[in-house]
């Protein structure tokens, strides 16, 4: 359900309909989606780094890092949607929203990359029967590519909402 809210527009002295997306930035299920995403990449991180051993490998160093990433990232936007939500005003600057369309657009890409290297790395050390893959801990490095897959679809979809509510804050 689309809701539509008018604004004023000042210098062309009109109105303006404006559509605001359920999911979009600034919007209670911004802040769900963004805490979906803080949950997923803090435990695929901390599932990465329960073991040392996880350096020897640039994929598991990759995922490590974009997680490192996307966390701040989605703790300081689930801020701005919850300072939103309590006043009850939405964001209408464009340029913020495409900034943090862009942001979750690389960041997806990258967890998505990050995620599929170390479930595929970690496949091929199941395979080959790798001593490292003992006391289960390439099972941890499944959980955190699943973990990492599952904050990757949290992140797309916050993009996807973001980018179908940015075409109605442009002129």
């Amino acid at each position: 359900m689309l809701l539509l809210f008018c604004c004023w527009d000042d210098e062309k002295k009109k109105s303006k309909w404006m559509e605001h997306v359920p999911g979009s930035f600034g919007t209670s299920a911004s802040f769900a989606l963004r805490f979906g995403q803080i949950i997923f990449s803090f435990a695929s991180l901390i599932f990465m780094c329960l073991d040392y051993d996880f350096y020897d490998f640039t994929t598991f160093c990759y995922l490590t890092t974009v997680m490192a990433f996307v966390t701040p990232w989605s703790i300081s936007l689930a801020l701005a949607d919850t300072y939103s939500v309590l006043l009850k005003q939405l964001p209408h600057e464009p340029r913020l929203l495409s900034m943090v369309l862009a942001g979750d657009i690389v960041l997806s890409f990258l967890s998505l990359g990050g995620a599929c290297g170390v479930a595929s790395a970690t496949e091929l050390l199941l395979s080959m029967g790798a001593p490292i893959c003992g006391d289960n801990l390439c099972s941890q490095y499944q959980v955190s590519a699943t973990l990492a897959f599952l904050c990757w679809f949290l992140l797309l979809a916050s993009a996807l909402f973001n980018l179908w509510s940015l075409p109605s804050l442009l002129y």
